[in-house]
């Protein structure tokens, strides 16, 4: 398989060429010396003013036992454009050959728990579930559900991920088991008998015949047992989603199946969401969150031996990401040890805080329910 291993990874091997040849050079002719270099981002996709920090967990652990200090903001951060989210300072040879890897990890989740974020604020607070492993690549689908999840998805669907993060997956049923059966109300009849009570029954109801009837079939066997009815229907056959909805809603009311929740996937992205958030109670959310856009972080040389530089479009010298613990004010300053008082009366922190120092992690890693809380917190702010 065409698979980078950890091994691979930590080797360095998983380095533009680039990188390498540079070393060479600095190599031969004496160059190397102590750098501070920060991780930023110039501009975000299109559409975007705030963005979501994951990835840091990696980045650490790739970057343990190097002879390298390194600050960062928590995981699960919302920041924006031209704030810093991690500074290394160590021997340029030390890190060079990882900053590929090191903005591979951070792009990527980083976008992925963006995105996440805007489709759970879309849904008004509503369970979003993330569907989205099967539009990447498997190796990478543990750290996708994570990122998803830290975002603000309430939920994922790979049972590795599960595994990994010490989280049941969601998820019931698919197009296949129907077919199988060869009928909806049958195959919710064998769900049922079968599979563990603990897992909720939320029968597919589209695949054979008209959503309505079908529902009310399925709610009158399962009766307080249902606890929710899922329409993946194709673009091709789905009508106006929203009448759909109104209608399902109004006939399982008016039969007392109102604890029967209705659940949606297939397609959505934000503003799909958007129209139909107020009638239906959650939503499955693949290639949007999975194909998220990436937050293309950067990483820039900023302090040369002590001395502020850096190239041009850049602010040069070691910088403070401070944020007021009352109001969120947030503001970049040269790097201070200072605390600040805010204009509203709370303190102005450093969110770039020690992770390692001298190639020793002096960090312990937060379980992912903790970032994940700190991230809806701050969420409120934007």
């Amino acid at each position: 398989m065409y698979i980078a291993d950890e091994s691979t990874i930590k080797s360095g091997r998983v380095t533009d060429v680039y990188f390498e040849r540079a070393l060479e050079v600095i190599g031969a002719k004496g160059l190397d010396k102590t750098v501070k270099a920060e991780i930023t981002v110039k501009g975000l996709p299109e559409g975007y003013d705030w963005a979501v920090f994951c990835g840091l967990e990696e980045v650490l652990e790739l970057l343990e036992g190097k002879q390298v200090n390194l600050r960062a903001v928590p995981e699960g951060t919302v920041f924006k454009e031209n704030q810093p989210v991690i500074e290394i300072e160590g021997k340029y040879s030390e890190f060079a050959v990882y900053e590929t890897a090191i903005l591979g990890f951070l792009c990527e989740e980083s976008g992925v728990a963006t995105k996440a974020a805007r489709m759970k604020k879309a849904a008004g607070g509503k369970t979003v579930l993330s569907f989205g492993a099967r539009r990447m690549h498997p190796a990478v689908a543990p750290a996708i559900e994570r990122a998803a999840y830290i975002g603000g998805c309430d939920g994922f669907s790979t049972v590795a991920a599960g595994d990994i993060l010490g989280i049941n997956p969601s998820g019931t049923m698919p197009h296949s088991l129907m077919l199988l059966v060869g009928d909806t109300l049958k195959a919710a009849e064998y769900f049922d008998e079968v599979v563990s009570s603990n897992v909720p029954r939320v029968v597919l109801i589209d695949t054979y015949g008209d959503e309505k009837f079908e529902s009310i079939r399925v709610a009158e066997r399962l009766n307080k047992r249902l606890n929710g009815i899922r329409l993946d229907t194709p673009s091709s056959r789905r009508g106006n989603m929203r009448k759909i909805l109104e209608e399902l809603r109004w006939e399982l009311n008016l039969r007392g199946f109102s604890h029967v929740q209705l659940f949606v996937s297939g397609g959505l992205d934000e503003e799909k969401i958007k129209e139909i958030a107020d009638v239906a109670d959650g939503f499955g959310v693949g290639t949007s969150i999975s194909n998220a856009p990436t937050i293309d972080f950067s990483m820039d040389i900023v302090e040369i031996e002590g001395k502020p530089v850096a190239k041009k479009g850049k602010m040069s010298g070691s910088k403070s990401f401070l944020r007021c613990n009352k109001c969120f004010l947030s503001n970049i300053t040269p790097y201070t040890t200072s605390q600040i008082e805010c204009s509203c009366g709370g303190v102005m922190e450093d969110l770039l805080t020690y992770r390692i120092r001298n190639g020793k992690l002096i960090y312990e890693f937060e379980d992912v329910k903790t970032i994940k809380d700190r991230c809806f917190r701050e969420l409120r702010h934007v």
